[in-house]
């Protein structure tokens, strides 16, 4: 069996090599998925999914950059002769006014991140195959595939939840911010974010970002929270 190190010597990856990438992408993966999963977990616009495709893609033009050219590419001693990744290396440069283009925001959201971080993958996948790691390429594929399937229903259902924001006079309403994060529980309102501020009257005025409970239409907000007992308005930012 050819050990790893070897085709520094004959240009020749080895069925270890291989074996080797592969499990590169999947650990580039898992720890990809871990952050993403923590910002998802915080409502942030780039969750899971972003971040496992960015991880993935990223690992694969790194091992592309380093043993996608060895056919190619002489060594003299230590040092490569002629750098064929340069190629390579513009591509994943250009690719961000393309991914640019597609990210759009709306209201509070912003829409496209995963599909631009799709296209920098598919960037990715097409500099592997074009180097020859045509099994490395197609893992991949169906990798990032698989993900986008698997996580689909997910991102649906986030994406069919309006977004909106809630006032309330706490110091009016003889609550506390816990009080009222409570009772923002009880409809199944996620908070986003909560600023406090002081009125010319010196009363505590809360205003809450928030994603409201899926399935509810802007009507059914609105009745919600008419005659609400500690609500004192509310902004519905419909999903487009």
């Amino acid at each position: 069996m050819v050990e790893i190190g070897t085709f520094f010597e004959n240009g020749i990856l080895s069925l270890v090599n291989y074996l080797d990438f592969l499990l590169r992408i999947a650990m580039a993966m898992v720890c990809g998925g871990l952050v993403g999963l923590e910002r998802e977990k915080r409502l942030k616009n780039a969750g899971l999914r972003t971040h496992i495709i960015v991880a993935i893609a990223s690992c694969l033009m790194m091992i592309v950059s380093k043993y996608g050219f060895m056919d190619v590419v002489g060594l003299d001693g230590l040092r490569l002769s002629a750098d064929a990744s340069r190629i390579a290396h513009g591509v994943v440069s250009a690719i961000g006014f393309l991914g640019a283009g597609v990210i759009f925001v709306r209201r509070e959201s912003v829409v496209g991140l995963t599909t631009a971080a799709g296209l920098w993958a598919t960037v990715g996948i097409g500099i592997t195959i074009g180097a020859g790691l045509y099994s490395v390429g197609l893992y991949t594929t169906l990798l990032i595939l698989l993900i986008q399937w698997a996580l689909h229903g997910k991102h649906t259902k986030s994406h069919s939840q309006n977004s909106g924001s809630i006032t309330s006079n706490i110091t009016k309403h003889a609550i506390s911010v816990e009080d009222l994060s409570n009772y923002l529980d009880k409809y199944e309102v996620s908070i986003r974010e909560m600023a406090l501020s002081k009125d010319d009257k010196d009363c505590i005025i809360a205003k809450v970002e928030v994603i409201f409970r899926p399935g509810d239409s802007i009507l059914d907000l609105m009745k919600a929270f008419q005659d609400s007992p500690y609500v004192d308005s509310v902004d519905v930012y419909p999903t487009l």
